[in-house]
């Protein structure tokens, strides 16, 4: 056996992804929440780049790049691209022969390097974002001082409540202890008794009893609001909520009541002995066992429908966040066309601050202030190439669906066509996985309301006489079917599929089962109504 080193030379190519072009891909990628936020970071962290004073025509809300039915792309990202456009170009061959790293394969893969001089900060002419008047408010600070304050969380506000309640002291840490094993919906989904086992030894050292905390649990069910929290099931959860609204009703007459008695009454039965097959909808058996009419049985339902499986969800509410269109669409009359232009319009007043780019040629200042500089001006361009070149990328995608879905802006969502992706891609050239990305999270507000830019790429389907159709209109039939059948015989998936077929829509059984759960509609059982 023999060991022995060498060297070789080898001649190759290979393709790799820069730094740069992943961060361009993630600018596309960006909603338009992201990329102002962004840009608020680059501003205040990067001297050169600065927003244009708004004096310029170009500048403000008013410039609105403006294109539709086919008409050529024409903005600032086509003007200013740079090397922006050949790195989409490169990244389009990059992803033709390396189809694993498409489809955000490098979301979040790279946070940008800006070199050894960021902490370093030269002397420098005041900046736009800078400069402000004696007197002047702060924006961001008056949009911090009239943002809402954070909720508290659900454990914190039944915490305060138990704090407040008269108990026995040596139910309170029990009840603490409880009340952190709640759910976000308010349920107790841990066993009782592995809730006594992971108590802090503080509690523990009190040796409470498997009746003390029983006795705990139901004091927190029962003195908490909203009522049904810390229930360990659906049907104790429906249980305390109707005891709550009795005990109401019994304390104050002018209160309004949630039903009759008799509903009332009714309700508690259904729940307490008849929940399986009132989960299933079997109302002629639970007729039959509990002595109850049809009548009063939909009395009792029509009180439940009044309670909630979630009652925590009162207290704290879930932050939904706001949906900005990146796009508009509007109807030109004269022109009978529709105008798709872009809603950016704090983006497209980025610009390079004129004095610093004079600072970086000239030799009277520092060498490493020139470094500095340099640096911050080559980040600042880039940034504007991507931007740029996510604003030409963006249009151009939305001029192509507004041409193709021109139907549905006329009729609404029924006449939606299929568009695949590829289809646009091969239009304008480009790698469908960049089609995939100017389309993600993004919101196009249209006559028709506000539409994700996504949802106008869908599949088709074929009809009997051949022609495509998107999957959307057959939802939309299938639901037009199901809201207009006789609710004490509904339709089976089967006869689903003829009456679907009769309008010229076949297909097979297990895709309209998947379109009815995708549209929430429950089976032919649970629809039935007594």
């Amino acid at each position: 056996m023999r060991f022995d080193t060498s060297q070789h030379m080898k001649l190759g190519q290979q393709m790799k992804l820069a730094p740069r072009m992943i961060q361009s891909m993630e600018i596309l990628q960006m909603p338009l929440a992201e990329l102002e936020e962004r840009i608020e970071q680059e501003l205040e962290s990067n001297p050169t780049l600065e927003l244009s004073d708004g004096s310029s025509e170009d500048a403000g809300g008013e410039d609105r790049e403006r294109a539709s039915d086919g008409d050529a792309a024409t903005d600032l990202g086509e003007a200013n691209a740079g090397d922006g456009a050949d790195d989409f170009a490169r990244l389009n061959e990059f992803e033709a022969d390396n189809p694993e790293y498409t489809d955000n394969a490098y979301d979040g893969a790279y946070e940008r390097d800006r070199g050894s001089g960021t902490n370093e900060r030269a002397e420098h002419t005041p900046t736009y974002s800078e400069a402000r008047h004696a007197g002047e408010r702060d924006g961001k600070m008056d949009a911090m001082a009239s943002a809402p304050a954070r909720s508290a969380s659900l454990a914190d506000q039944l915490l305060g409540q138990w704090g407040l309640v008269d108990v026995d002291d040596r139910l309170r840490p029990l009840g603490a202890q409880i009340i952190e094993f709640l759910d976000d919906d308010g349920f107790l989904r841990t066993e009782l008794g592995e809730v006594a086992d992971r108590a802090p030894e503080g509690v523990k050292s009190d040796e409470p009893t498997a009746a003390d905390w029983e006795l705990a649990l139901r004091a927190v069910q029962v003195l908490l609001e909203p009522a049904g929290v810390a229930a360990r099931d659906a049907r104790e959860c429906l249980l305390l909520q109707l005891d709550a609204i009795e005990d109401q009703a019994e304390g104050d007459d002018d209160l309004p009541r949630v039903g009759t008695a008799a509903g009332l009454e009714a309700a508690r039965t259904l729940i307490a002995d008849h929940f399986d097959d009132l989960m299933n909808n079997r109302l002629p058996r639970i007729a039959s066992k509990s002595g109850l009419t049809l009548e009063e049985i939909n009395a009792g339902i029509e009180v439940m429908r009044r309670l909630s499986l979630a009652p925590a969800r009162r207290l704290v509410h879930e932050q939904h966040t706001a949906i900005t269109p990146d796009a508009e669409v509007e109807y030109d009359d004269e022109n009978d066309r529709y105008v798709a232009y872009l809603t950016d319009s704090r983006a497209s007043q980025l610009q390079i601050n004129r004095d610093y780019a004079l600072m970086a040629k000239d030799r009277k200042v520092d060498q490493k202030d020139r470094n500095f500089i340099r640096t911050n001006l080559s980040n600042a361009q880039w940034l504007l190439d991507a931007v740029g070149q996510r604003r030409s990328t963006m249009l151009r995608v939305i001029n192509v669906v507004v041409e193709e879905q021109r139907e549905f802006f006329d009729y609404g969502p029924e006449a939606l066509k299929p568009l695949p992706m590829k289809t646009v891609a091969d239009r304008l050239g480009v790698h469908v996985a960049t089609v995939s990305r100017a389309v993600a999270d993004k919101w196009v507000q249209t006559p028709r309301g506000v539409v994700a830019l996504r949802g106008f790429f869908t599949q088709g389907l074929a009809t009997e006489s051949g022609e495509d159709v998107s999957a959307n209109e057959v939802r939309a039939a299938l639901k037009d079917i199901v809201d207009s059948e006789d609710k004490a015989k509904p339709y089976s998936d089967e006869s689903l599929v003829k009456q679907l077929k009769e309008r010229g829509y076949d297909i097979a059984r297990r895709t309209v089962a998947k379109y009815r759960g995708q549209l929430d509609l429950p089976s032919a059982r649970m629809r039935k109504q007594f």
